[in-house]
């Protein structure tokens, strides 16, 4: 395994967070990510993973999570793990030595996309505005993930907390979703939300 750089590791955009009315955005830097494909119901791909990241496989738009690692089920072949930046080599090399001859993938896609966390009492008034999620408290759990659009741009949203989310898209995009999310967060009354 290769020494990482750890130096190197820094969010998709360097930006300030708006003050929020009821919801806060900041983007989180150094957030590792493996994409890891395969059939999730095999018993080599469930022991790999449970190998390589202390996870279970988690149920249909759920996540499971073991200490600062996260799977979250993104389809029915899919799952994707949100660690340490600097971890994320070593889970793609011990799923994939784990997984042996099982048909896989495993791939770390770090740097190929942003995270931003919305958080706060209206948090999820802010992510309903543009997606079509039913978020509002008692609907969408806290370790619940859905894959959706967020103002057209293809995102996955996951629940970290009671008043707080994670947004996730790609990195090319970034711009664009942080600068929709603050124009959300910092709306002057609840029915500009």
């Amino acid at each position: 395994m290769s020494d990482l750089d750890l130096s190197l590791a820094r969010a998709a955009l360097d930006v300030t967070p708006p003050p929020g009315l009821g919801a806060q955005v900041e983007a989180i830097a150094s957030r590792g990510m493996v994409a890891i494909r395969g059939d999730l119901t095999d018993a080599g791909f469930v022991a790999a993973l449970q190998a390589a990241t202390g996870c279970a496989v988690p149920e249909i738009r759920q996540s499971t999570q073991a200490g600062d690692t996260r799977v979250l089920w993104m389809s029915t072949d899919e799952v994707m793990v949100f660690c340490e930046w600097g971890a994320a080599p070593g889970i793609v090399e011990a799923f994939m030595e784990k997984a042996g001859d099982t048909h896989v993938l495993a791939l770390d896609v770090s740097d190929a996309r942003a995270v931003f966390r919305v958080s706060g009492e209206k948090a999820w008034r802010v992510l309903a505005k543009g997606a079509p999620v039913d978020l509002a408290p008692g609907q969408f759990g806290t370790g619940e993930i859905r894959r959706t659009r967020i103002a057209t741009v293809a995102a996955g949203i996951v629940k970290t907390g009671d008043d707080e989310f994670e947004v996730f898209c790609f990195r090319s995009l970034a711009a664009y979703l942080w600068n929709w999310l603050c124009v959300g967060a910092g709306a002057e009354s609840l029915s500009d939300l």
